[in-house]
């Protein structure tokens, strides 16, 4: 029988570049193309195969309790555990909490990255750990990895100075033997190799490889990015444009006209507007001789007379008059 697939997934963060929305809910709940980021997240793992046994790890923090009770009312079958991280100590610092469930295999994967790949594979997987990443044009946002002629890992590099290596690393990774990583992790806090207090997981990562663990490098063509306003606007577009657009399915209403991709939840009422291109809209939503583009409103917000684009709209807010770019939390007021 195959060792149970633990899917660690640490999500305690602040959500700092996401405020205001982050104020009252975790950055996963945040609506998006009809859905939330934490489901499309979850869509991620349905390549795993059925006949494989699978165990979620969630690292909460602030606001936890909102993950715990989504996942009880929309995946009550979900086997999951949950951790706190009460001091925001780093990504290696998140996985050592739950060093009690991890054991085995295991795939770690931060709640803010939407990849489209196939875990199908990794039942046959040959290396000791796989990472995943993207060839972007500037490597020096984000963290690479270096690689040799074979395709294998030879040590990560976090926000690298130079642009040689463009193997940008998504997010996600598998280990065949998760307690290893957790002894590296060990390692590296002892070494205190840590950036402004906190410790990286790319830094436990290279402890391993030191160790000569045989870490594979799996590129990917879909990586979407749900951390800031203007890449969550942009991910809201692409997944509207790929199976998220719901128009064809909406009622016509008079006087409203809806220019595909959008997504309209069934529940919202809309009257003498435009809405779209790349729109959502949230349930209870009421929409009156508005105009809205490229924008993301969720559940119980009122708009009325205004014109906007660019824009996201938390919950329950009321705006009316005529701004043209918003960036609201929820039960917010605006009278223009």
């Amino acid at each position: 029988m195959a060792e149970t697939l633990k899917i660690i997934i640490p999500m305690a963060g602040l959500g700092a570049r996401l405020r205001p929305h982050t104020w009252n809910k975790p950055k996963p709940l945040i609506s998006l193309a009809g859905r939330t980021v934490l489901d499309f997240f979850l869509d991620t793992f349905k390549s795993i195969p059925l006949t494989r046994q699978v165990e979620y790890v969630f690292i909460i923090g602030q606001m936890g309790d909102q993950i715990k009770e989504y996942i009880k009312q929309r995946y009550p079958q979900t086997p999951a555990h949950y951790v706190i991280q009460a001091e925001m100590r780093g990504q290696s610092d998140a996985i050592l909490l739950a060093r009690e469930h991890l054991k085995g295999p295991a795939i770690v994967a931060f709640a803010d990255t939407l990849v489209d790949t196939d875990f199908t594979a990794l039942a046959s997987e040959k290396a000791d750990a796989v990472v995943w990443v993207k060839p972007v044009e500037d490597p020096r946002r984000f963290g690479v990895a270096e690689v040799n002629s074979s395709g294998f890992v030879k040590r990560l590099i976090e926000k690298p100075e130079d642009m040689k290596n463009n193997l940008a690393i998504v997010g996600i990774y598998y280990f065949k033997e998760c307690q290893k990583l957790c002894d590296a992790i060990e390692e590296q806090i002892k070494r205190n190799i840590s950036l402004r207090g906190e410790y990286y997981l790319a830094d436990a990562v290279n402890i391993l490889l030191e160790k000569g663990t045989k870490m594979r490098a799996q590129p990917i063509e879909v990586w979407l990015d749900a951390g800031t306003p203007d890449t969550m606007l942009s991910t809201n577009r692409y997944l509207l444009e790929h199976g998220q657009d719901n128009a064809a399915d909406n009622p016509k209403r008079p006087g409203v006209s809806i220019i595909s991709p959008v997504f309209i939840h069934p529940d919202a009422e809309i009257t003498n507007s435009v809405i779209g291109p790349n729109v959502s809209i949230g349930a209870g939503c009421r929409i009156e001789a508005s105009v809205l583009r490229n924008t993301i409103i969720e559940e119980g917000t009122e708009v009325k007379t205004v014109v906007i684009e660019d824009s996201i709209l938390g919950r329950n807010v009321r705006v009316a008059g005529s701004p043209t770019h918003l960036n609201l939390g929820d039960q917010t007021q605006v009278d223009l």
